[in-house]
């Protein structure tokens, strides 16, 4: 007898369909591979399975999952990856882009993000359910409060639009904040004007000391000769993509020794 699996990993399991299928609609599928994460009990998969029914894939961590939705969609068969998608190799599923789909859990979204970053050329496409505040913060422009780390790492790469925000009620159990849907479509840019692993240093750096001017906070990676740009006044939050290009432009030219480690990208 295959049961319903239990809440795993600070999932919460959606049950409202018209929800459910609301999330489906904001796909546009056009790539060659369809990734779900983290499926659950199918409630999405039951969409998207009559729409990408020869692209569709499957990626959820949990054995009971894996085996309820082995019951109730045969027709996936070896589509069903039993796998962590933070540790998975997407190029398994072959030649061309991918679109991610997914309830994303809560606690490890964040690292589903960094994941996605990681697969940026591949992934042409993300509609996720998060948390409100964290799709907020990333799909945020400069000036925002809840402008951050995330939200230039991804805008770097994906144009962000905020969906829509979905009630508690429609979860079990419920959460205790109301989470949002956004879409993430991969932009024009193929290449930043600077040294990627640099970047991720400097914008990281100058977030984690966000109330700070960047000439305070990248302090350590700024020699005489740049101290004094204009750019330096400013705080994290002040400054777009664009501008933290330029940042990084800056430092890597006069002083390149001076780069960290980029451990946690």
């Amino acid at each position: 007898m295959i049961v319903r699996p239990k809440k795993h990993l600070g999932q919460h399991f959606l049950h409202d369909r018209n929800i459910a299928e609301k999330i489906c609609q904001q796909l546009e599928g056009n790539a060659a591979h369809i990734i779900e994460i983290g499926p659950g009990t199918g409630v999405l998969t039951q969409f998207l399975l009559p729409l990408y029914p020869e692209k569709l894939q499957l990626i959820e961590v949990d054995q009971e999952s894996v085996e309820y939705l082995h019951h109730h969609f045969p027709m996936l068969n070896t589509r069903i990856h039993q796998a962590d998608f933070l540790k998975s190799d997407l190029h398994q599923f072959g030649k061309g882009e991918i679109a991610v789909i997914g309830n994303f859990p809560y606690n490890i979204s964040s690292q589903i993000f960094f994941r996605i970053l990681e697969h940026h050329d591949a992934i042409n496409e993300v509609v996720c359910m998060i948390q409100k505040e964290v799709a907020e913060r990333i799909s945020s422009p400069p000036g925002n409060k809840s402008y951050g780390i995330l939200s230039v790492l991804l805008q770097a790469w994906y144009d962000i639009e905020y969906k829509f925000t979905v009630h508690e009620h429609v979860f079990n159990p419920p959460p205790k904040v109301k989470s949002a849907v956004i879409r993430l479509t991969r932009n024009q840019t193929d290449k930043l004007d600077c040294d990627e692993k640099c970047f991720k240093i400097v914008v990281k750096q100058a977030f984690n000391q966000r109330r700070k001017t960047l000439r305070n906070s990248l302090r350590s990676l700024l020699n005489a000769e740049i101290i004094q740009h204009n750019y330096f006044d400013k705080r994290p939050e002040q400054l777009s993509v664009k501008d933290f290009v330029n940042i990084t432009q800056l430092i890597d030219a006069s002083h390149p020794a001076a780069t960290p480690s980029a451990e946690g990208f």
